[in-house]
């Protein structure tokens, strides 16, 4: 089935009203996955409206919202401006960002090996580093910290550990993932590695101390402005 053609026709918009229908839609929080869409929208420099999806209040279990997103998750975006002229719902943050990439023509690079070798490290992220480093999170800092039996902590730990080593030895002589250009495999990764030693406190307990390159990649990403706004984009 087709999306509305009209931005008004939408049921989020019910919820969220537009007050700039032009831009881009951008239904979303600070977490390792909401990130990676503000800090694309502020690297590209693309007209965008942000709404916060407000956990605490449910916000993401609301009619309205499953209607954009039936998995009930951010980030989540509806651009009135999609392909044909046709407003475009999207949600999964790895899609977005290879949308918003193909749509500005950035943060992607232009030949087609190293295209794909992007994608690599893209699926490397969904697949790998996303589920595991949150587990992490899971039995370290939330309801998982409440069972005794250390084995579940200590198995997610360990992958983290071993997946960090491979992002680490990847970036040995390397400024991004790619190389000198930086791309949105950078912006999925660090995201996540950000989270894990910042908000999950799990530094000490997958040996980040021992991973210069990975170290030395995530300050370079953090020093750069578009970083920098992005991180805050939709934060309250």
């Amino acid at each position: 089935m087709n999306p509305p053609a009209s931005l008004s026709d939408f049921p989020i918009m019910r919820r969220w009203p537009a007050q700039h229908p032009d831009r881009l839609q951008l239904y979303s929080l600070p977490t390792p996955n909401g990130v990676k869409i503000g800090v694309m929208l502020e690297e590209t420099g693309l007209a965008y409206e942000p709404h916060r999806i407000d956990f605490g209040k449910g916000d993401q279990r609301t009619p309205e919202f499953l209607s954009l997103n039936p998995n009930g998750k951010i980030p989540a975006i509806l651009d009135p401006n999609g392909p044909g002229g046709r407003p475009l719902p999207l949600f999964e943050s790895a899609v977005i960002l290879e949308y918003l990439s193909e749509k500005t023509g950035q943060l992607m690079p232009k030949d087609p090996v190293a295209r794909w070798e992007c994608r690599q490290w893209l699926a490397f992220q969904i697949a790998n580093t996303g589920p595991t480093f949150g587990q992490v999170g899971y039995f370290k800092k939330f309801d998982g910290s409440k069972i005794e039996d250390p084995r579940p902590l200590q198995r997610y730990a360990s992958e983290t550990r071993r997946l960090l080593q491979i992002l680490d030895a990847r970036m040995q002589g390397r400024t991004w993932i790619m190389g000198d250009d930086y791309t949105i495999a950078d912006i999925a990764n660090l995201g996540l590695i950000r989270n894990l030693i910042g908000f999950y406190d799990a530094g000490d307990l997958v040996g980040f101390g021992n991973l210069k390159n990975v170290a030395a990649w995530l300050d370079r990403w953090l020093e750069r402005p578009g970083v920098q706004r992005g991180l805050k984009v939709c934060a309250g």
